[in-house]
């Protein structure tokens, strides 16, 4: 009878609350769909028959953590290792990050930590700066959201970016 009456007044509560609707976010490994979230990768168990089983494009391609890493900030105007990606920061400080730095229009490559704990030790291992979000700007280290934040108030942000944007324009 208890349990029968709670849910009578957490249907009524929910019934009251005004109806919203939430797009579709794509994230790789999850769906996020009416505010819900939902994984989409499949476990790696035994049992898996191999064609169903996840692959790690990282592993695949012969490289090693430490060589993406490098291969990333040398080949990425504008890298940003952060937690989430930049449609869909997981952090305040990776988002951020990303707003600060889509001021500029310039293009935002990015990795996702939070995917593959092994990425994220060898990014803080490449950079030597134990938090994340890390930005790289033409291959230099620059730091994380409150390094961007003061560069982009001092306008020292704006002279670093200011030929990528400059590239971006005349392509």
């Amino acid at each position: 009878m208890m349990a029968k009456s709670l849910s009578n007044l957490l249907f009524k509560g929910l019934a009251g609350l005004p109806a919203t609707r939430t797009s579709r976010i794509m994230v790789p490994g999850l769906n996020y769909q009416h505010g819900m979230r939902y994984s989409t990768t499949v476990p790696n168990e035994p049992d898996t028959h191999d064609d169903f089983k996840p692959t790690n494009k990282l592993e695949s391609s012969g490289l090693s953590l430490k060589d993406v890493v490098e291969q990333d900030v040398r080949q990425n105007p504008v890298m940003i290792y952060m937690k989430g990606v930049p449609d869909v920061p997981q952090c305040g400080f990776s988002a951020l990050a990303v707003r600060v730095l889509k001021l500029y229009n310039v293009p935002l490559s990015a990795r996702n930590i939070l995917e593959d704990a092994e990425l994220k030790s060898a990014v803080k291992s490449f950079s030597n700066w134990p938090t994340f979000p890390q930005i790289f700007i033409k291959g230099e280290f620059i730091g994380g959201s409150d390094i961007i934040l003061n560069l982009h108030q001092s306008g020292e942000l704006k002279e670093k970016l200011n030929d990528i944007a400059a590239n971006q324009k005349t392509e």
